[in-house]
C-alpha cells in the first residue's frame, strides 16, 4: 500500500470525478472517527487514497475536523505521502493562483494538535524548520510544469481558527508577519503529519483576496465561481503526479 499517495480534499474537492473507485474502508482510530471512509482507487493511473477533510457532504467546519483521526487513518493503511488540497485567501497572491507553500504560521487555538499525551509515551519533539516535505513539493511543482499550469513556488500559509473569515486588521497583522496566504485547515495537519513521519505538502488554490486587501466585501458566490473555474487545474496537477 505504501506506493499510494493520499489526497486530502478541501473545499471544492470533496470528490474526484475521474477517480476509479476500487473500495471504501472505514478505519477505526484511537482518536475517533475520520471525516469519512477512506476511498481507494486510481486517478489517471495514479493509485491513491482519497479523504475529504470536511466530510463527503462538506458538513464539518474547519475547527471541528478530527485532524488526528484523519492523519492516523491514512498512516495506518500504509500511506507515506499526502497532498493536502486547500482553498485559501490571498494576501500577496491574487484569486485563481495556485501555490505550493514552503512555510506556515499557526494562529489556531483549542485544536487537538499533537499525538503526544501525558504519561503515555516519552515526549516527542519534531523538527518543524521546514514544515513541508521538500521532495513532494518539488514533485507538485514539476507536475504543474508538465500540465502547463503556473504554480507559485513557496509562500507562507497563515492558519486561522475559522469558521468565520478574518477581519481586515487581522489580515494586516498577518501581512506584517509575512503571510502570503490565509486558510483554516493548514494546522495541525502539517504538524501531525510530521509527528507520524509522513511526507506532506500543501497544494493551495487562492479563491479570493483576504479581508481588506481587495477593497471589497468577500462574496461566497464569487468564491464559488473561482472554485468552479479553477479546480480543474488542481485535478490536472494531481493527475500529472
Amino acid at each position: 500500500m505504501s506506493d499510494r499517495i493520499a489526497i486530502l480534499g478541501g473545499s471544492g474537492l470533496s470528490r474526484l470525478d475521474a477517480l476509479e473507485v476500487e473500495r471504501q474502508q472505514i478505519v477505526v482510530t484511537p482518536y475517533g472517527e475520520p471525516s469519512a471512509p477512506l476511498t481507494f482507487g486510481t486517478f489517471d493511473r495514479l493509485p491513491i487514497v482519497f479523504l475529504p477533510r470536511h466530510g463527503a457532504a462538506h458538513t464539518i467546519p474547519p475547527h471541528l475536523v478530527n485532524y488526528r483521526a484523519n492523519l492516523w487513518a491514512l498512516h495506518s493503511v500504509g500511506v507515506r505521502r499526502i497532498v493536502s488540497v486547500a482553498s485559501v485567501g490571498g494576501i500577496t497572491l491574487g484569486p485563481e493562483t495556485l501555490c505550493v507553500p514552503d512555510q506556515i504560521i499557526d494562529y489556531t487555538w483549542g485544536r487537538e494538535h499533537t499525538y503526544v499525551e501525558s504519561g503515555v509515551a516519552p515526549v516527542k519533539h519534531v523538527d518543524f524548520t521546514e514544515p513541508y516535505c521538500r521532495t513532494l513539493r518539488e514533485e507538485l511543482l514539476e507536475a504543474g510544469r508538465r500540465a502547463g499550469i503556473e504554480v507559485v513556488d513557496g509562500g507562507t500559509y497563515g492558519a486561522t481558527q475559522g469558521p468565520r473569515l478574518e477581519s481586515a486588521a487581522e489580515i494586516e497583522r498577518m501581512k506584517r508577519d509575512g503571510c502570503d496566504l490565509v486558510g483554516m485547515t493548514g494546522m495541525p495537519e502539517a504538524a501531525l503529519a510530521r509527528e507520524l513521519d509522513l511526507c506532506f505538502a500543501h497544494l493551495t488554490l487562492v479563491v479570493n483576496w483576504a479581508a481588506g486587501i481587495g477593497g471589497e466585501v468577500i462574496s461566497m458566490e464569487e468564491i464559488k465561481q473561482v472554485l468552479d473555474r479553477s479546480i480543474e487545474s488542481v485535478r490536472r496537477i494531481i493527475a500529472r503526479l
